[in-house]
């Protein structure tokens, strides 16, 4: 039980960080003009601001529960949970850079001591997580790769018909 608790509170703080985030800082004039130029190519072909959601395949663990957040200014949070290892949830926040050559997004974190960032491919409403060479993943386990937009709904809108 406590554990429920603990996942339904770890979700609502990130909601929380999303709503808080995005709306205030994607609105500043300095991250309008900065981000302007940067992200106009990703507009056009990826509705790329949202949250994504997926059970990425982990090799000694049941799976790693992945939450994305990507805001409208080019930052992100990722949180990840090696689920049947840990309960501990890992936050990462940082930049976003669109590649408009290979319709991807790498990911910049903040307290990056790393060379490797991570790469998605741009998918209809989802990303694919790439390997560290920046290729897709294949076989058996290359759909749980995805990470799903959860912004998307699967309603029509109700006035459709209207002209």
């Amino acid at each position: 039980m406590q554990t429920k608790i603990k996942a339904i509170l770890g979700f609502s703080m990130l909601m929380g960080a999303v709503s808080m985030i995005s709306p205030a800082l994607a609105e500043t004039p300095a991250a309008q003009h900065d981000d302007a130029h940067h992200h106009a190519a990703a507009e056009e072909n990826f509705e790329w601001p949202g949250i994504y959601t997926g059970f990425i395949p982990c090799a000694d663990c049941i799976g790693v529960k992945t939450t994305l957040a990507l805001n409208k200014n080019g930052s992100y949070i990722l949180m990840t949970q090696f689920v049947g290892k840990s309960e501990r949830e890992f936050v990462e926040k940082g930049k976003f850079a669109f590649n408009k050559t290979s319709n991807t997004i790498v990911l910049t974190p903040r307290n990056s001591t790393t060379a490797n960032s991570q790469q998605y491919l741009i998918g209809e409403n989802s990303l694919i997580q790439l390997d560290n060479s920046g290729n897709k993943v294949t076989g058996k386990l290359a759909e749980r790769y995805i990470l799903r937009n959860s912004d998307i709904t699967s309603n029509p809108p109700s006035h459709s018909g209207h002209h």
